[in-house]
């Protein structure tokens, strides 16, 4: 019985040995993307924030600039969310994160008004199916971003705004803050409401555009949808590439911890069966001396 114990023992900890490996290797390859995800994140929000500041001379100027994406309608119908996820799990708790965010920005919006999804990752696109709210589904896009995907997206949804199939869009990222941290984030992108500038010196800087400035918005404003969206999967790949780092090296700690555990239990199995078979061989011995009397 103690040797069947002891082989099950040693079973477990095999099994438990191969994971470990498994999550180690995950953990060194999602380390090993996570520095060049870092560095596409961080190299892309001034091009982002000198683009909105540009966005927001522009409309200070071109103020009777008519353009669909700047139209605030009155009747809000429909709202629709951009929600950009991963393709794939074993991330802890990051696409779980998105996906409530998003779900805590529909049930908190009280107009009372129909909510569609654009789906930017398989795990958001498999949770809000089974809830009927999928209007156009963008996955299996891989590690390496393209800002040609980014701006595949904002046209399908600079088309549903513009065709009134939506009145608002939002988009539900992953914010990277360390590997530690990835902060779960709701932008509106439409309609367009550029930034208010601060109250500083540039402010009162008399700028010459060529061509005129309403010009240039009217350029600005389709790839200011693509570069916000571009900027979010950045975010949001490398926020889900740290998470997944942070989570396989715990994953190989605690299996670290329970092959100790395991091998424990089992060494105590073992000394139990040899000091069974100690008793044994004693009380044997005991037994012949009194029956040699």
């Amino acid at each position: 019985m103690a040797g069947a114990g002891v082989r099950e023992y040693k079973r477990r900890i095999r099994s438990v040995t191969n994971m470990q490996q498994i999550t180690k290797a995950m953990k060194m390859v999602a380390a090993a993307k996570l520095r060049r995800a870092q560095e596409n994140a961080e190299a892309s929000r001034p091009y982002t924030e000198t683009l909105q500041g540009t966005l927001a001379r522009l409309a200070a100027v071109a103020y009777d600039v008519r353009h669909p994406l700047l139209e605030t309608r009155e009747e809000i119908r429909k709202v629709g969310y951009i929600v950009v996820t991963g393709d794939r799990g074993l991330c802890g708790a990051f696409n779980t994160n998105i996906i409530r965010a998003a779900l805590t920005a529909m049930e908190e919006d009280d107009r009372k008004v129909e909510n569609g999804v654009i789906a930017v990752g398989a795990r958001g696109r498999d949770f809000f199916r089974k809830r009927g709210l999928v209007d156009a589904e963008f996955v299996n896009l891989g590690d390496n971003i393209s800002y040609a995907d980014a701006r595949e997206i904002g046209r399908y949804v600079i088309n549903a705004y513009e065709n009134e199939e939506v009145d608002e869009v939002y988009i539900v990222y992953g914010k990277f803050i360390n590997v530690l941290r990835q902060l779960p984030t709701v932008t509106k992108i439409l309609p367009l409401e550029p930034p208010q500038q601060d109250e500083t010196e540039e402010q009162y800087v008399d700028y010459i555009y060529e061509p005129s400035a309403e010009d240039i918005l009217l350029t600005l404003l389709p790839r200011y949808i693509g570069s916000q969206v571009y900027h979010a999967m950045l975010e949001s790949k490398a926020s889900e590439l740290g998470a997944r780092m942070t989570a396989m090296s715990n994953a190989t700690e605690n299996a670290g911890e329970i092959i100790d555990t395991l091998t424990l239990e089992m060494n105590k199995v073992r000394q139990a069966a040899i000091t069974d078979e100690i008793l044994d061989i004693v009380g044997g011995a005991e037994a012949l001396k009194k029956g040699g009397k």
